[in-house]
């Protein structure tokens, strides 16, 4: 299935269409976008027998399709190609720090630079369905409701400011832009294995597969779990693979007026506004 958030109400998409969660089930299941996660099995059972519209899918309608998670993950040089880029080894553990989610952002909404030196970086996004606790690798993936295409866009200035101060820096207002909706695994021929990119203005600056992964869906909600729970509607950020601006020679970051486009094979595509 695929989750969306239609004027601030959750959705399903049925092709050109969406069902309005809370008309679709009379009630049963309200208006909010993270109102699906907290009764994540009853909600798959309902949303099977959805096959009706309730009205047309308009792509300036869609907003964050999890607006309020309750923790942010997101994890640091987590492709091969990304470490070698930024001249790191290759980490033994997960390198994570969060987003707070204020930041967070909607998949066509603009984005407010704010500074000279914001970067970009695509990343797939995992949304947690089921509370996870001490959750074997083996067992991951069942505790994940869905996935969407993010953009951790990052302040490289004030991330490695005092010290590095990575939270801070890539959670200035509007840098962290999710959608345009979330889907869920069983859509995907193999949900480990998605290409996925962005571009400036139509120029590709970033083009991979999550299979160069160094720390997969499973094994990161295993490894994250093993320290604390992981909430329903939490995301963990995934990563980001090589072609960011900061590792250009000479580095190169984003403009006022320049547009950002991402996308994740059998996910979908965002695109931001840079102002």
């Amino acid at each position: 299935m695929r989750i969306a958030n239609c004027n601030g109400r959750a959705a399903l998409v049925l092709g050109d269409e969406i069902a309005d969660i809370a008309t679709a089930s009379n009630g049963a299941f309200g208006a909010d976008p993270m109102g699906v996660y907290s009764d994540w099995d009853a909600f798959v059972s309902f949303a099977g027998g959805v096959t009706v519209g309730t009205g047309a899918l308009v792509e300036a309608e869609l907003g964050n399709p999890v607006p309020a998670p309750r923790q942010v993950f997101a994890i640091g040089l987590n492709y091969r190609t990304h470490a070698e880029e930024s001249g790191m080894q290759l980490p033994a553990v997960p390198a994570t720090f969060t987003k707070f989610p204020a930041c967070l952002n909607g998949p066509f909404d603009d984005v407010e630079l704010g500074a000279p030196t914001v970067d970009w970086e695509v990343e797939l996004v995992a949304v947690i369905g089921r509370r996870a606790d001490r959750v074997a690798e083996s067992d991951g993936w069942s505790h994940v409701a869905g996935l969407t295409v993010g953009q951790d866009i990052s302040d490289r200035q004030l991330q490695f400011a005092a010290g590095s101060q990575f939270s801070l820096g890539k959670s200035r207002r509007g840098y962290g832009p999710l959608g345009p909706c979330v889907v869920t695994a069983d859509e995907l021929a193999n949900p480990d294995d998605l290409g996925l990119g962005c571009s400036i203005d139509g120029e590709t600056v970033q083009d991979a597969r999550t299979s160069d992964l160094i720390f997969n869906v499973p094994r990161l909600v295993a490894e994250l779990s093993a320290v604390l729970p992981l909430l329903p509607g939490d995301i963990i950020f995934t990563g980001t693979p090589a072609g960011v601006g900061a590792a250009r020679k000479p580095p190169r970051f984003l403009q006022p007026g320049q547009t950002l486009e991402s996308w994740i094979e059998g996910i979908g595509t965002i695109r931001n506004r840079c102002r």
